[in-house]
């Protein structure tokens, strides 16, 4: 293999719990409720699924915010409506923290690398081996590199709401092999998303998946990629 694209949400870093993420918030904004409050709207939240990158909505969404849904990381714009809106199907002890937890979801702080991220990365970049980003996202996630010390190991990132364009569709896989200037033969595409990451398959990528699981219980789920490139 010639270049490794990984998938970021799931596969590199994971996001923080919907209970740390609430109580991040609610420390932010400086509302004190109750330990059995926040225990009880974070299950809410999580229910709903309004952490992104977090769990998928455990529940159909209503109407107006399914088709929203669909699309949400074509732009920066659908993506915060279509959270935002799933948010607020659960009441918060106030307004201003639907937005302020979606901003918070953008930090570094909020997101931890796979114990074994670095090593992978290093080890490829050692061997020459090319590496993109391809995520379907709707917000710049270069920081969250940059912050976390894994910047310097990629060549490329590959943002679906800076292209209009969202994984399973070839294209987004297709840019991110031109800016790496590779073949899609020679690639190999990493996710936790059978059907998005999945897409890279019908560019003529080969494909590996890893489980989706928090950091402590994955700690070793990208190493086999190593074996993989040769």
């Amino acid at each position: 293999m010639a270049a490794v694209l990984f998938d970021f949400s799931g596969t590199l870093f994971r996001i923080e719990s919907t209970e740390s993420w609430l109580r991040g918030g609610l420390a932010e904004a400086e509302v004190v409720v109750g330990e059995d409050e926040v225990v009880r709207v974070a299950r809410a939240l999580e229910r709903v699924g309004a952490l992104p990158g977090g769990a998928a909505p455990g529940m159909p969404l209503p109407s107006e915010l399914a088709a929203v849904w669909e699309i949400r990381d074509e732009s920066a714009e659908l993506h915060r409506a279509a959270y935002t809106g799933v948010s607020r199907q659960v009441p918060l002890p106030e307004p201003r923290l639907h937005d302020l937890l979606y901003d918070r979801h953008m930090s570094p702080d909020a997101w931890l690398p796979y114990q074994d991220a670095t090593e992978v990365l290093r080890t490829l970049r050692e061997r020459g081996i090319r590496v993109g980003v391809v995520s379907n996202i709707g917000w710049d996630l270069r920081p969250v590199f940059r912050a976390h010390g894994l910047d310097p190991y990629i060549d490329a990132y590959v943002l679906s709401y800076e292209h209009g364009i969202q994984k399973p569709d070839p294209r987004l896989f297709k840019t991110a092999c031109t800016a790496l200037g590779v073949e899609p033969g020679d690639t190999l595409m990493v996710g936790d998303d059978r059907r998005a990451d999945g897409g890279a398959a019908a560019l003529g990528c080969a494909v590996h998946f890893v489980d989706h699981l928090p950091v402590e219980r994955r700690p070793h789920g990208l190493l086999p990629v190593l074996d993989l490139v040769g």
